[in-house]
């Protein structure tokens, strides 16, 4: 099987999102081939490289999100007006021009939330008036289908659209819509910065339209696509379906329009509310198109059925953790310190480690002898200032104390980070305590947690994202922002051995059962098999009078197999979209690639 792996700001990059679990997939899967078509989000991750790659991938595109190619394109005149039109028509959508409300991928805007579950869970930005309600229009998600379709088929006649997306046209099209009768409050409030900010974004979004790689050399070649993520990664899967048939699967570890709300909440209301109705109508149409539609977690899968996904192609496939550095940890239930809290992860203002640190000044009341252990690296200039205020916060919580249990000038609150020599690795910083903590306010699935059940570490988390379901009654949860409630719990477990033996145990049968790699791969190679048994044939090769071969394609083509023995050559590396010519060979050692008359 010959997939097409689409990521962006990930894989095959050293650095990005789900670089770790595609190379896994992709690697767990060495009896098929592998074409990565990546966008990069920066030259910094350019500059970096690649990892390393496993001979099973054939071919890597790549393509800059983060510059914008001059595509040297004057329209003419009708194909101004075909852009004015389709462009016009999807800013509509995004106005909500043609009825009374803001759309967002099958969501309506209104002033309070209506999201099940608490504010943490649903991913509601404070303050953002937007929510998750209401049920989809057929009608509007018809016509953003048709306006985005309708510019991919203007960029492949016209050679690319960045030039257009970027002018003043474009801007002009956008506020028409906003003005025009209907459009919700939001978006009639814009000004032009906000309008220049809108269009930016969507012409950043939209920049997969313009690439070269949907023809039957590109992505028509491929079985079937896979998006690593969603948002733009999807755009490249959705074009290679509606030109070529290519069925698409969709795998979402978190939603973009749930991060959107998250990483946007003191935008200006009309920015906000119509990059939510991009990302939501973006995302409706990949779960309408995608074959199959997966998610990491139930948190995940209730976003993706609230913007619109069919319920009957929804799977839940968790990320698969690597488990073999956690084993001996696990095999070994003693730990180095029984009086010992472990917080592993990026320091940052959502893991809420101040709570942590005023929980921990309760625990100290109780259980004098305890100390606490945050073990991790700043996450940016933000976690770096975070991170010195939690510093600050622990010398006055917890002045030296000559007279206590520790030697005088000792602090009971130590922050580290993995790989210095008493802290090598993840696995020995869950073995030093007795206690995983985790105390965020906003979280999505959290992996320290897996990896302190791999360990056999108890934990004691906050009731955020998908923490429930990782922990399935292995540990104690607590609400968010309760330091009360999460010093009880610690106590709970610091006074009772045999109780936190016992729930260690079974979060480390549960980790092994649920959150592994092979799971994982598994899962998907599942996935992957379903969607190609049910695809109709879409390459039908003719004979010399133009008649179809019936038995062109052979099931052997499929075979990971070389039938033929072609002359040696380098395996080539195309980079990007129109005007691109930098292909590159990868490694001389790497077989060639067999004759189209093979596949």
């Amino acid at each position: 099987m010959r997939i097409g792996l689409l990521t962006e700001g990930g894989y095959p990059y050293v650095s990005g999102d789900a670089r770790l679990w595609c190379d896994r997939l992709v690697r767990g899967l060495a009896q098929h081939e592998f074409d990565v078509y990546a966008l990069s989000r920066s030259q910094d991750q350019e500059d970096e490289g690649w990892v390393p790659l496993p001979p099973n991938v054939r071919r890597v595109r790549t393509a800059p999100l983060w510059m914008a190619e001059d595509d040297d394109m004057v329209l003419g005149r009708r194909a101004r007006r075909r852009f004015r039109e389709c462009f016009g028509e999807l800013a509509a959508v995004l106005c909500g021009a043609s009825g009374g409300s803001s759309v967002l991928g099958g969501a309506s805007v209104s002033g309070d939330a209506s999201f099940s579950g608490d504010a943490s869970a649903s991913g509601r930005a404070p303050g953002s008036g937007v929510s998750v309600s209401g049920g989809t229009s057929t009608r509007e998600a018809d016509r953003f289908a048709n306006a985005l379709y309708g510019l991919a088929e203007l960029a492949r006649d016209e050679g690319g659209l960045a030039g257009a997306l970027r002018s003043e046209s474009a801007v002009r099209t956008l506020e028409r819509a906003c003005r025009a009768p209907g459009a919700h409050r939001a978006a009639r409030e814009a000004r032009v910065p906000d309008l220049l900010a809108v269009a930016t974004y969507v012409e950043r979004a939209l920049r997969p339209l313009s690439l070269d790689w949907y023809e039957d050399n590109g992505l028509g070649a491929v079985d079937l696509c896979h998006a690593a993520s969603g948002g733009t990664a999807v755009l490249p899967g959705l074009l290679a379906r509606h030109f070529t048939g290519v069925p698409l699967l969709v795998t979402e570890y978190g939603v973009r329009l749930r991060t959107h709300y998250l990483t946007a909440p003191d935008a200006p209301p009309a920015v906000r509310s119509l990059l939510a109705a991009f990302h939501g109508r973006l995302a409706a149409e990949a779960y309408t198109r995608a074959e199959i539609v997966t998610a990491g977690n139930t948190h995940a899968r209730r976003w993706q059925e609230r913007c619109g996904a069919d319920r009957g192609k929804l799977r839940t496939v968790y990320p698969g953790m690597d488990a073999r550095p956690f084993a001996e940890v696990g095999d070994s239930p003693d730990c180095a310190d029984p009086d010992t809290l472990v917080w592993v992860g990026r320091v940052e203002p959502a893991k809420d480690l101040v709570s942590l640190l005023h929980a921990f000044a309760e625990v100290r009341k109780r259980q004098p002898r305890t100390r606490l252990r945050i073990v991790g690296a700043p996450a940016g200039a933000e976690g770096a200032a975070y991170l010195g205020h939690c510093r600050t916060l622990a010398a006055q919580l917890f002045p030296d104390e000559a007279d206590g249990p520790h030697a005088a000038g000792d602090n009971p609150v130590s922050f580290e980070e993995i790989g210095g020599p008493e802290l090598p690795g993840a696995a020995d910083a869950y073995a030093s305590g007795a206690v995983t903590v985790l105390s965020s306010v906003v979280e999505g699935f959290p992996l320290s947690l897996v990896e302190a059940m791999l360990c056999g570490r108890v934990t004691v988390s906050t009731d955020v994202g998908a923490v429930t379901e990782v922990i399935g009654g292995t540990g104690l949860v607590v609400p968010p922002r309760n330091p009360q409630a999460l010093a009880e719990a610690c106590v709970a477990l610091l006074r009772d051995p045999e109780r936190r033996a016992r729930l260690g145990a079974a979060a480390r049968a549960r980790a092994l059962e649920l959150f592994t790699v092979e799971q994982n791969i598994e899962a998907f190679h599942g996935s992957y098999l379903e969607i190609v048994s049910r695809a109709p044939i879409r390459r039908v090769v003719l004979d010399e009078a133009g008649a179809p071969l019936p038995f062109a394609v052979p099931a052997e083509a499929h075979v990971p197999v070389r039938w033929a023995d072609p002359s040696p050559s380098p395996r080539l590396v195309a980079r990007g979209g129109p005007g691109w010519a930098t292909d590159k060979p990868v490694r001389a050692t790497t077989p060639a690639p067999a004759p189209e008359g093979a596949r």
